[in-house]
């Protein structure tokens, strides 16, 4: 295909993503469409799969055979989250084994807020509030990504996201309306995680490497900022209700803006965890590499029962 044919095909292209159609695998597409998906896809299920770990570091240590229940479940979509997304990501040409491969040797990167401890019972609903309300954020409009497989994969991930956003929610109200310890607790677990789960949305647009292409090709559909702000408004009355203190000592109503003013973040330390000098980055992946060895002789079993069911068909 010369110049002038690539020309005109990507500019049916994005006649299509303006028309609010949905690419499909099948359609014809920009290389760098195709990278951009693949990277955005591929890093969100790592995210889901690595984001099991905090989480399922409570199971057993849940302070009731109903907590234990809620989490369980939980934990389990996340897994069945990053199931959808690496389904969705393979429909563009990529194998699973690749993807992993990129997240084993430090290639791919997933999200950074799940390279922090979870070091009370509190970070659990703190996780499930804060974290995933973050996420819920940029997936709702993730809904509407112009890749069909990816926003198709994104309706259910979303109804299950907020569940957990409202699981993490009623731990924190138990805990802030309960003793002055385990209001303590909530506190330092917002603390803690409040700051990380602004940093979730991204550097600033200006800074971000994908934001202005993911933007024109419709895979984003909001802006980082625009992102964090909006996390910011849901989240501070939510703060209120709690009768918790800001974690940032900056949060106030601006007038003018119609939005709330909050503090600037630490940069120097997102950067600094995205590169894998956060506090869990070796622990998050050794722990991964671990279980994925471990798992070698079920994928083996799987792949000798599906040539047998083959060779049976032929036979």
């Amino acid at each position: 295909m010369d110049n002038n044919e690539t020309a005109a095909q990507e500019e049916k292209f994005q006649q299509r993503v303006d028309n609010e159609e949905k690419i499909e695998p099948k359609d014809w597409m920009p290389d760098e469409y195709r990278k951009n998906l693949i990277r955005q896809i591929s890093q969100h299920a790592h995210s889901e799969i690595i984001g099991m770990q905090p989480e399922g570091n409570w199971i057993t240590r849940a302070p009731s055979l109903r907590r234990k229940a809620v989490l369980l479940a939980k934990v389990q979509d996340e897994g069945g989250h990053g199931l959808y997304l690496y389904s969705a990501a393979e429909t563009l040409g990529i194998t699973r084994a690749d993807m992993i491969d990129a997240l084993q040797t430090g290639k791919a990167k997933y999200a950074s807020i799940f390279n922090y401890p979870t070091l009370s019972w509190a970070d659990i609903g703190a996780i499930g509030w804060l974290v995933d309300g973050a996420a819920i954020c940029n997936q709702i409009s993730l809904q509407r990504t112009s890749y069909g497989p990816y926003a198709r994969s994104m309706v259910r991930i979303c109804k299950e996201e907020s569940f957990h956003q409202r699981q993490g929610y009623e731990i924190m109200v138990v805990l802030a309306q309960g003793s002055e310890e385990q209001k303590k607790m909530a506190q330092d677990s917002l603390n803690r995680w409040w700051w990380p789960s602004l940093m979730m949305f991204g550097p600033h647009d200006s800074e971000s490497a994908h934001s202005a292409k993911s933007m024109r090709w419709k895979i984003k559909r909001e802006t980082n900022d625009d992102l964090r702000q909006k996390f910011i408004d849901q989240t501070v009355p939510q703060i209120d209700f709690l009768e918790l203190e800001y974690p940032d000592p900056e949060i106030k109503w601006n007038e003018g803006r119609g939005h709330y003013d909050s503090g600037e973040l630490d940069w120097e330390e997102f950067y600094a965890v995205i590169k894998g000098d956060g506090h869990c980055n070796r622990e998050r992946i050794q722990h991964h590499v671990k279980a994925h060895e471990e798992g070698e002789w079920v994928r083996q079993a799987l792949h000798a029962y599906n040539d047998k069911k083959r060779a049976r068909k032929v036979a």
